[in-house]
């Protein structure tokens, strides 16, 4: 075992452990009851997150797998099985990239886009506002700052770790830019 140096650096440590384990209980309760609020639309919140990244203006004519997968931060594998899901639902379509033939475009379809914009978007809505519940637009905006700043210095640790770097943006799915 490891023994921090003196007592701020067990300080330090007990707040970083704090810290990322709620970060882990968040994540869960987000994909728990995200989920719950797209249920009925036969969504999943990682369902979402694609819908989402693939309604901003940017990918209207289609996205590489490998470009959603760096950008959702997902393994194309856990990638391809969920747009082989969405394809079955009519939600996505995935076709050969006329640039590229071994690269496949994704892109929703008018279904996809019916489902996302009329019935998801509005429950999305709906669960933000009650997930925000006593934030003010300052606490929004910090936050968001801290999470770019702590996702900044995981992608260094995962491209010292031997993975490609990504320049993925800001957060998958941005409803203000969907609508």
């Amino acid at each position: 075992m490891v023994f921090p140096k003196d007592i701020s650096d067990m300080g330090r440590m007990e707040q970083a452990n704090r810290l990322f384990f709620r970060l882990y209980q968040c994540a869960n309760m987000l994909h728990k009851t995200g989920t719950k609020a797209v249920e009925s639309e036969g969504l999943t919140t990682q369902q979402w997150a694609v819908l989402g990244a693939l309604s901003r203006p940017d990918t209207q004519n289609g996205i590489s797998m490998g470009d959603l997968a760096r950008f959702l931060m997902v393994s194309r594998q856990n990638l391809s099985g969920l747009i082989s899901r969405m394809e079955r639902d009519g939600h996505v379509r995935s076709d050969p990239d006329g640039r590229d033939r071994r690269s496949r475009l994704v892109t929703m379809t008018e279904s996809g886009r019916q489902v996302w914009l009329e019935q998801a978007v509005p429950k999305i809505r709906v669960f933000y506002e009650q997930a925000l519940e006593g934030f003010s637009n300052s606490d929004l905006t910090h936050t968001v700052h801290y999470l770019l700043k702590l996702l900044d210095n995981m992608k260094e640790i995962d491209a010292e770790q031997g993975h490609a770097p990504s320049d993925d943006g800001d957060a998958p799915v941005d409803l203000e830019a969907q609508v």
